[in-house]
């Protein structure tokens, strides 16, 4: 009996790895930031705007921001985790950021 749980476990266990390795952290991040790039090409064309350039952020650089286009959410983790956003500055240029922020570390359930 304790070696069909101990099986049983490690079968869980190895599925839930490479659940993570696949699509877990910054490779998701990556599919979702790729898919945002795409989508905001679209959004430049169809107004007339060069594309935005993705731009990691840097302590104290100030932003210009009139209006946020798009978030690419962060990853729900009780981590560090990578997020982005595009936005409008008052020039009515599109700025794409990528910045770090704690994940949504909420306990579900309960």
């Amino acid at each position: 009996m304790k070696l069909i749980k101990l099986i049983a476990f490690a079968g869980v266990m190895s599925i839930s790895l490479n659940a993570l390795a696949e699509g877990g952290g910054d490779r998701t991040f990556e599919k979702m930031l790729d898919a945002n790039t795409k989508a905001m090409q679209q959004y430049a064309a169809s107004r007339g705007k060069p594309v935005p350039v993705v731009r990691d952020y840097e302590y104290g650089m100030e932003l210009d921001v009139v209006k946020v286009v798009s978030v690419v959410r962060p990853a729900a983790a009780c981590a560090v985790v990578p997020a982005a956003m595009t936005y409008e500055d008052s020039q009515g240029q599109l700025n794409t950021i990528k910045y770090s922020v704690a994940g949504d570390c909420r306990k579900r359930g309960g």
